[in-house]
Protein backbone atom coordinates (compact mmCIF):
# COMPACT_ATOMS: atom_id res chain seq x y z
CA UNK A 1 0.00 0.00 0.00
CA UNK A 2 2.11 2.79 -1.20
CA UNK A 3 0.06 5.38 -0.84
CA UNK A 4 -0.61 4.38 2.73
CA UNK A 5 -0.26 7.95 4.86
CA UNK A 6 0.65 8.06 8.42
CA UNK A 7 -0.68 11.18 10.35
CA UNK A 8 1.70 11.60 13.48
CA UNK A 9 -0.53 13.25 15.93
CA UNK A 10 1.85 12.47 18.95
CA UNK A 11 2.87 16.28 19.21
CA UNK A 12 -0.45 17.03 19.68
CA UNK A 13 -2.51 14.25 21.22
CA UNK A 14 0.04 13.14 23.20
CA UNK A 15 0.13 16.38 25.00
CA UNK A 16 -3.08 15.12 26.66
CA UNK A 17 -0.51 12.75 28.80
CA UNK A 18 1.40 15.89 30.15
CA UNK A 19 -0.95 18.32 30.42
CA UNK A 20 0.19 20.03 26.93
CA UNK A 21 3.46 20.87 28.76
CA UNK A 22 5.44 20.59 25.57
CA UNK A 23 8.82 23.05 25.26
CA UNK A 24 10.11 23.93 22.31
CA UNK A 25 13.05 21.73 22.85
CA UNK A 26 11.21 18.37 22.79
CA UNK A 27 9.33 19.59 19.74
CA UNK A 28 12.74 20.34 17.55
CA UNK A 29 14.34 17.11 19.14
CA UNK A 30 11.61 14.97 17.95
CA UNK A 31 11.01 16.43 14.69
CA UNK A 32 14.57 16.81 13.85
CA UNK A 33 14.33 13.04 14.46
CA UNK A 34 11.38 11.87 12.88
CA UNK A 35 11.63 13.77 9.42
CA UNK A 36 13.35 11.37 7.39
CA UNK A 37 11.20 8.39 8.51
CA UNK A 38 8.92 8.25 5.49
CA UNK A 39 5.23 9.58 7.51
CA UNK A 40 3.10 12.05 5.29
CA UNK A 41 2.73 14.39 8.04
CA UNK A 42 3.47 15.66 11.97
CA UNK A 43 0.75 17.58 13.78
CA UNK A 44 1.75 19.83 16.19
CA UNK A 45 0.11 21.81 19.21
CA UNK A 46 -2.08 21.89 22.47
CA UNK A 47 -3.86 18.44 22.30
CA UNK A 48 -7.57 20.03 21.90
CA UNK A 49 -5.85 21.62 18.79
CA UNK A 50 -4.40 24.93 17.83
CA UNK A 51 -6.08 28.10 20.24
CA UNK A 52 -7.04 25.47 22.48
CA UNK A 53 -5.13 26.89 25.86
CA UNK A 54 -7.43 27.28 28.65
CA UNK A 55 -8.34 27.01 32.05
CA UNK A 56 -11.22 24.34 30.91
CA UNK A 57 -8.89 21.99 28.82
CA UNK A 58 -5.64 23.17 30.28
CA UNK A 59 -2.95 25.57 29.58
CA UNK A 60 0.15 25.01 27.11
CA UNK A 61 3.43 25.19 28.84
CA UNK A 62 4.52 27.25 25.00
CA UNK A 63 1.95 28.57 22.81
CA UNK A 64 1.58 27.05 19.85
CA UNK A 65 2.92 28.89 17.50
CA UNK A 66 6.35 29.14 19.03
CA UNK A 67 5.97 25.04 18.79
CA UNK A 68 4.97 25.56 15.52
CA UNK A 69 8.09 27.89 14.46
CA UNK A 70 10.59 25.32 15.72
CA UNK A 71 8.93 22.68 13.89
CA UNK A 72 8.84 24.22 10.69
CA UNK A 73 12.75 24.70 10.78
CA UNK A 74 13.08 20.88 11.26
CA UNK A 75 10.36 19.49 9.38
CA UNK A 76 12.07 19.42 5.48
CA UNK A 77 10.83 16.09 4.08
CA UNK A 78 7.67 16.00 6.18
CA UNK A 79 4.37 17.77 6.20
CA UNK A 80 3.61 20.02 9.00
CA UNK A 81 0.06 19.70 10.50
CA UNK A 82 -2.10 21.63 12.90
CA UNK A 83 -5.40 20.12 14.18
CA UNK A 84 -8.10 23.11 15.06
CA UNK A 85 -11.44 22.82 17.05
CA UNK A 86 -14.34 25.46 16.14
CA UNK A 87 -14.94 27.02 19.45
CA UNK A 88 -11.47 26.89 20.63
CA UNK A 89 -9.26 27.92 17.64
CA UNK A 90 -10.50 30.82 15.52
CA UNK A 91 -8.95 31.96 11.71
CA UNK A 92 -7.96 35.40 13.10
CA UNK A 93 -6.41 34.57 16.46
CA UNK A 94 -5.38 30.53 15.61
CA UNK A 95 -5.67 29.92 11.93
CA UNK A 96 -4.21 32.69 9.64
CA UNK A 97 -0.94 32.87 11.85
CA UNK A 98 -0.22 29.34 11.78
CA UNK A 99 -0.69 29.60 7.86
CA UNK A 100 1.71 32.20 7.55
CA UNK A 101 4.35 30.19 9.50
CA UNK A 102 4.40 27.72 6.73
CA UNK A 103 1.89 24.76 7.87
CA UNK A 104 1.04 22.41 5.20
CA UNK A 105 -1.96 20.64 6.30
CA UNK A 106 -5.00 21.23 8.43
CA UNK A 107 -7.18 18.72 10.32
CA UNK A 108 -10.73 20.72 11.53
CA UNK A 109 -12.49 18.30 13.82
CA UNK A 110 -16.05 17.96 15.08
CA UNK A 111 -18.38 16.47 16.57
CA UNK A 112 -19.67 13.12 14.72
CA UNK A 113 -22.70 14.96 13.96
CA UNK A 114 -21.75 18.74 13.70
CA UNK A 115 -20.05 19.45 10.49
CA UNK A 116 -21.58 22.33 9.97
CA UNK A 117 -19.21 24.14 12.27
CA UNK A 118 -16.01 23.38 9.99
CA UNK A 119 -17.28 25.31 7.12
CA UNK A 120 -15.78 28.57 7.42
CA UNK A 121 -12.17 27.26 8.51
CA UNK A 122 -12.01 24.11 5.84
CA UNK A 123 -12.75 26.83 2.99
CA UNK A 124 -10.49 29.15 3.99
CA UNK A 125 -7.56 26.66 3.95
CA UNK A 126 -8.63 25.46 0.92
CA UNK A 127 -8.95 28.61 -0.81
CA UNK A 128 -5.47 29.54 0.53
CA UNK A 129 -4.19 26.49 -1.56
CA UNK A 130 -3.23 23.67 1.74
CA UNK A 131 -4.33 20.65 2.28
CA UNK A 132 -7.48 20.20 4.42
CA UNK A 133 -8.85 17.44 6.09
CA UNK A 134 -12.62 16.56 8.02
CA UNK A 135 -12.05 15.31 11.07
CA UNK A 136 -15.22 13.30 12.85
CA UNK A 137 -14.69 12.49 16.90
CA UNK A 138 -16.51 10.43 18.87
CA UNK A 139 -17.86 8.57 15.52
CA UNK A 140 -19.39 5.14 18.02
CA UNK A 141 -22.06 7.81 18.75
CA UNK A 142 -23.96 8.26 15.53
CA UNK A 143 -24.38 5.44 12.23
CA UNK A 144 -22.83 4.88 9.99
CA UNK A 145 -25.30 6.69 7.45
CA UNK A 146 -25.58 10.04 9.42
CA UNK A 147 -21.40 9.86 9.28
CA UNK A 148 -21.71 9.70 5.80
CA UNK A 149 -23.74 12.93 5.71
CA UNK A 150 -21.42 14.96 8.03
CA UNK A 151 -18.92 13.68 5.86
CA UNK A 152 -20.32 14.88 2.72
CA UNK A 153 -20.60 18.70 3.81
CA UNK A 154 -16.35 18.38 4.49
CA UNK A 155 -16.02 17.51 1.06
CA UNK A 156 -18.79 20.35 -0.40
CA UNK A 157 -16.67 23.16 2.12
CA UNK A 158 -13.03 21.36 0.46
CA UNK A 159 -11.95 18.75 2.76
CA UNK A 160 -9.58 16.43 0.86
CA UNK A 161 -10.01 14.00 3.38
CA UNK A 162 -12.00 12.61 5.90
CA UNK A 163 -11.18 11.17 9.22
CA UNK A 164 -13.04 8.93 11.73
CA UNK A 165 -12.07 9.45 14.89
CA UNK A 166 -12.83 6.83 17.71
CA UNK A 167 -12.33 9.06 20.60
CA UNK A 168 -13.46 7.04 23.22
CA UNK A 169 -11.72 3.63 21.92
CA UNK A 170 -15.15 2.31 22.19
CA UNK A 171 -15.11 0.32 18.69
CA UNK A 172 -15.38 -3.64 18.12
CA UNK A 173 -13.81 -4.49 14.99
CA UNK A 174 -17.61 -4.98 13.13
CA UNK A 175 -17.47 -1.50 13.94
CA UNK A 176 -14.56 -0.40 11.98
CA UNK A 177 -15.37 -2.75 9.51
CA UNK A 178 -18.44 -1.77 8.60
CA UNK A 179 -18.46 2.09 9.32
CA UNK A 180 -15.34 2.77 7.12
CA UNK A 181 -16.15 0.39 4.48
CA UNK A 182 -18.85 2.15 4.04
CA UNK A 183 -17.38 5.63 4.04
CA UNK A 184 -14.97 4.20 1.80
CA UNK A 185 -17.53 2.95 -0.74
CA UNK A 186 -19.48 6.24 -0.99
CA UNK A 187 -16.96 8.88 -0.52
CA UNK A 188 -14.51 10.02 -3.46
CA UNK A 189 -11.72 10.93 -0.74
CA UNK A 190 -9.37 9.22 1.20
CA UNK A 191 -10.63 8.51 4.44
CA UNK A 192 -8.69 7.91 7.63
CA UNK A 193 -9.04 6.06 10.99
CA UNK A 194 -7.55 7.52 14.23
CA UNK A 195 -7.64 4.65 17.36
CA UNK A 196 -7.43 5.10 21.27
CA UNK A 197 -6.66 2.25 22.73
CA UNK A 198 -8.84 1.73 25.70
CA UNK A 199 -9.99 -1.98 24.75
CA UNK A 200 -6.67 -3.01 23.64
CA UNK A 201 -7.87 -2.60 20.28
CA UNK A 202 -6.13 0.24 18.76
CA UNK A 203 -3.70 -1.49 16.55
CA UNK A 204 -6.32 -4.18 15.26
CA UNK A 205 -8.53 -1.78 14.61
CA UNK A 206 -6.68 0.77 12.43
CA UNK A 207 -5.25 -2.59 10.76
CA UNK A 208 -8.77 -3.32 10.27
CA UNK A 209 -9.55 0.32 8.54
CA UNK A 210 -6.80 -0.25 6.30
CA UNK A 211 -8.05 -3.57 5.18
CA UNK A 212 -11.45 -1.96 4.31
CA UNK A 213 -9.81 0.24 2.42
CA UNK A 214 -8.61 3.20 4.36
CA UNK A 215 -5.71 5.40 3.03
CA UNK A 216 -5.01 7.52 6.45
CA UNK A 217 -3.55 5.89 9.49
CA UNK A 218 -3.56 8.75 12.23
CA UNK A 219 -1.31 7.61 15.39
CA UNK A 220 1.02 8.74 18.00
CA UNK A 221 4.91 7.24 18.30
CA UNK A 222 4.80 4.92 21.62
CA UNK A 223 0.62 5.34 21.66
CA UNK A 224 1.63 8.55 23.86
CA UNK A 225 -1.79 9.98 24.37
CA UNK A 226 -5.13 10.41 26.68
CA UNK A 227 -5.85 7.65 28.63
CA UNK A 228 -4.69 4.27 27.56
CA UNK A 229 -2.85 6.22 24.48
CA UNK A 230 -3.15 5.74 20.76
CA UNK A 231 -2.56 3.33 18.22
CA UNK A 232 0.94 3.10 18.56
CA UNK A 233 2.48 3.82 14.82
CA UNK A 234 5.90 2.21 15.22
CA UNK A 235 3.94 -1.28 16.09
CA UNK A 236 1.37 -0.87 13.41
CA UNK A 237 3.88 -0.12 10.62
CA UNK A 238 5.88 -3.51 12.00
CA UNK A 239 2.88 -5.24 11.80
CA UNK A 240 1.81 -3.86 8.57
CA UNK A 241 5.42 -4.72 7.19
CA UNK A 242 5.19 -8.57 8.41
CA UNK A 243 2.06 -8.64 6.56
CA UNK A 244 3.78 -7.89 3.64
CA UNK A 245 2.04 -4.14 2.83
CA UNK A 246 4.98 -2.12 1.42
CA UNK A 247 5.03 0.60 2.70
CA UNK A 248 7.86 4.00 2.12
CA UNK A 249 8.16 4.32 5.97
CA UNK A 250 11.54 3.79 8.23
CA UNK A 251 10.92 1.31 10.98
CA UNK A 252 14.10 1.20 12.56
CA UNK A 253 13.95 5.36 12.49
CA UNK A 254 10.18 5.21 14.47
CA UNK A 255 11.53 2.79 17.06
CA UNK A 256 14.74 4.64 17.65
CA UNK A 257 12.33 8.28 18.19
CA UNK A 258 10.05 5.80 20.21
CA UNK A 259 12.53 4.36 22.52
CA UNK A 260 15.22 7.71 22.95
CA UNK A 261 12.51 10.52 22.79
CA UNK A 262 9.38 10.01 23.24
CA UNK A 263 10.02 7.77 26.36
CA UNK A 264 11.27 10.90 28.05
CA UNK A 265 8.34 13.02 27.65
CA UNK A 266 6.53 10.63 29.77
CA UNK A 267 5.81 11.67 32.94
CA UNK A 268 4.52 7.45 33.22
CA UNK A 269 4.12 4.74 30.92
CA UNK A 270 0.67 4.19 29.17
CA UNK A 271 -1.63 0.93 30.32
CA UNK A 272 -4.79 -0.17 30.19
CA UNK A 273 -6.36 -0.22 33.68
CA UNK A 274 -9.74 -0.37 34.92
CA UNK A 275 -10.37 3.56 34.49
CA UNK A 276 -9.29 3.44 30.91
CA UNK A 277 -11.29 0.05 30.18
CA UNK A 278 -14.52 1.78 31.97
CA UNK A 279 -14.01 4.75 29.62
CA UNK A 280 -14.26 2.67 26.35
CA UNK A 281 -17.03 0.60 27.53
CA UNK A 282 -18.67 3.69 28.40
CA UNK A 283 -18.30 5.41 25.29
CA UNK A 284 -16.57 8.89 27.38
CA UNK A 285 -14.02 10.73 25.48
CA UNK A 286 -10.26 9.24 26.53
CA UNK A 287 -9.51 12.59 27.58
CA UNK A 288 -11.52 13.08 30.34
CA UNK A 289 -9.37 10.20 32.38
CA UNK A 290 -7.49 12.77 34.19
CA UNK A 291 -10.22 14.75 35.48
CA UNK A 292 -12.15 11.88 36.40
CA UNK A 293 -9.25 10.36 38.66
CA UNK A 294 -9.29 13.51 40.03
CA UNK A 295 -12.58 13.76 40.89
CA UNK A 296 -12.79 10.63 42.79
CA UNK A 297 -9.93 11.13 44.80
CA UNK A 298 -11.92 14.16 45.83
CA UNK A 299 -15.28 12.93 46.81
CA UNK A 300 -13.96 9.88 47.72
CA UNK A 301 -16.29 7.77 44.65
CA UNK A 302 -15.43 4.84 42.05
CA UNK A 303 -14.05 6.71 38.99
CA UNK A 304 -15.60 3.90 36.94
CA UNK A 305 -18.93 4.44 38.01
CA UNK A 306 -18.07 8.49 37.21
CA UNK A 307 -17.35 7.03 33.24
CA UNK A 308 -20.72 5.28 33.42
CA UNK A 309 -22.64 8.16 34.36
CA UNK A 310 -21.07 10.25 32.26
CA UNK A 311 -21.61 7.77 29.44
CA UNK A 312 -25.34 7.47 30.16
CA UNK A 313 -25.31 11.59 29.93
CA UNK A 314 -23.64 10.66 26.55
CA UNK A 315 -21.02 13.88 27.45
CA UNK A 316 -18.17 15.28 24.81
CA UNK A 317 -15.26 16.97 24.89
CA UNK A 318 -15.65 20.82 26.03
CA UNK A 319 -17.71 19.14 29.00
CA UNK A 320 -15.52 18.74 31.07
CA UNK A 321 -17.14 20.61 34.06
CA UNK A 322 -19.50 18.01 34.34
CA UNK A 323 -17.49 15.22 35.65
CA UNK A 324 -17.28 17.53 39.23
CA UNK A 325 -21.22 17.11 38.99
CA UNK A 326 -21.66 13.53 38.80
CA UNK A 327 -18.74 13.06 41.18
CA UNK A 328 -21.10 14.92 43.74
CA UNK A 329 -24.13 13.32 43.05
CA UNK A 330 -22.59 10.14 43.91
CA UNK A 331 -21.34 11.05 46.89
CA UNK A 332 -24.40 12.34 47.80
CA UNK A 333 -25.96 8.95 46.91
CA UNK A 334 -23.29 7.12 48.82
CA UNK A 335 -23.84 8.65 52.45
CA UNK A 336 -27.68 8.16 52.04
Amino acid sequence: MKDLMIFDSTLRDGQHAISHQLTTEQVERYCRAVDKAGEYVVIVGHGNGIGASSVQVGISGTPDLELLAVARKELKQTRLGIFLLPGFGTIANDLAPAMKLGVDLVCVAAHCTEADVTQQYIKYVAELGKEVYGVLMMYHMTTKERLLEEAKKMVSYGAQGIIIMDSAGASTPAMVKETIGYLVENLPVPIGFHAHNNLGMAVAHTWMALEVGARIADGTIRGFGPGAGNCPIEVLVALLKKMGYQIPVDLNILMDVSDQIVTTFMKKLLEIDSITIASGLAGVFSVFTLPVKRAAERFGVDPREIFMELGKRRVVGGQEDIVVEVAMELAKHKKQ
